[in-house]
């Protein structure tokens, strides 16, 4: 799978970035997702992120990660449209703010909180969501099984 990152605080260690490309592309493949798959991650402040989502979401404050899916799902399952062009998949966008206040709030790791956020992220990417408690409880399953296969744990 194609990732782009693209950090706007200068601040994401490159050590960090790897454990993220890596994260990303154990879920692609516990999901099914093809290798010709391309998304982007990007870092941005509270600020950013903020204006994201008011303007996306109609939530004037700053919060953890936002995606924006660029293929339609139905009951989870894609349309791939057009099979010899890439799939992408869309945009992972993490505040490095909020994941180093919740890495504290939630007594963690900083890498541990990343981690969380990219797998979050990446399942709106691919149509989970968590508007209704059994949509929730599924989603957050799948979080935990992939970190937990991964090797992240609490």
């Amino acid at each position: 799978m194609h990732i782009d990152f693209h950090d706007n605080t200068n601040s994401v260690p490159t050590d960090n970035i790897d454990l993220i490309q890596r994260l990303l592309n154990f879920a692609a493949g516990k999901e099914g997702i093809v290798s010709e798959a391309e998304m982007s991650v990007n870092f941005v402040t509270n600020k950013e992120i903020q204006e994201l989502n008011r303007n996306y979401r109609q939530k004037d404050t700053p919060t953890d990660v936002i995606s924006f899916a660029m293929q339609e799902s139905v009951d989870g399952e894609m349309d791939i449209i057009g099979e010899d062009l890439p799939m992408i998949l869309g945009d992972i966008v993490i505040s490095v703010d909020k994941a180093k206040e919740q890495a504290n709030e939630y007594e963690h790791t900083y890498e541990r909180e990343l981690a969380f956020l990219t797998v979050h992220g990446f399942l709106h990417l691919l149509g989970y969501d968590h508007m209704n408690k059994p949509d929730e409880e599924k989603m957050f399953k799948r979080q935990e099984e992939i970190l937990g296969e991964f090797g992240i744990e609490r």
